[in-house]
């Protein structure tokens, strides 16, 4: 069993780096490999709907130049995914808006049925207006989300403050164990043959322009 965590701060050791890592310290202590990827600070493409992602067969970006593809291949192996962002305006960063863009219309229906959760840093506010806007990408993709004890954030404007955010790392702790606790169960579902329900094999897209 193993989550992939994604660091989407320009800052590979930075807060949001503080709490995905104590999210993987609880998920070690219940057997579950963790892996944290780094999107770095070179600029991440947003989507431009070209399809070539459905059409090649593979679910893969067309765009090989920043680390999107290596994330969908990581999933493979992955029962769950967190995405960790800073607040940038009350949002998640572009950066990792825009990676998250193209990873999901790439291969948001590989993911269907793995556990989801989203983590945020700030130094005060935007928190739940940039955690509403990660959680989206699970919903649209049917992946059950790992709840916590309150919404799954830290506060701080440095790593050395966010490890003074006690009800925080407390809250990425319980994330942990929540999401273990969802893999640990639904893989025993699955040994008992009880799956997840299949999608209808037509899948209706509706507008309202006549």
């Amino acid at each position: 069993m193993k989550v992939l965590l994604i660091n989407g701060s320009p800052n590979e050791r930075g807060c949001t780096h503080e709490a995905l890592s104590e999210v993987a310290s609880a998920l070690a202590e219940s057997s579950v490999q963790s892996e944290i990827l780094h999107i770095g600070r070179g600029p991440v493409r947003g989507c431009i709907g070209c399809g070539g992602c459905a059409r090649s067969g593979r679910q893969r970006c067309v765009f090989r130049d920043d680390l999107v593809n290596t994330a969908l291949e990581r999933m493979e192996d992955c029962d769950g995914l967190v995405i960790g962002s800073p607040v940038h305006y009350a949002s998640a960063g572009g950066s990792i808006t825009s990676f998250m863009d193209r990873m999901f219309y790439a291969g948001g229906a590989s993911m269907r049925g793995k556990v989801g959760a989203a983590v945020v840093s700030a130094r005060r506010a935007g928190t739940t207006a940039a955690l509403d806007q990660l959680h989206k990408y699970f919903f649209i993709s049917g992946m059950p989300i790992a709840p916590s004890q309150y919404w799954p954030m830290v506060h701080g404007s440095t790593p050395a403050q966010v490890r003074q955010d006690e009800e925080g790392l407390q809250i990425m702790r319980m994330l942990g164990r929540n999401m273990a606790y969802m893999i640990r169960a639904f893989a025993l579902a699955r040994t008992q043959g009880i799956l997840p329900p299949a999608p209808e094999a037509e899948r209706k897209r509706t507008n309202f322009i006549r």
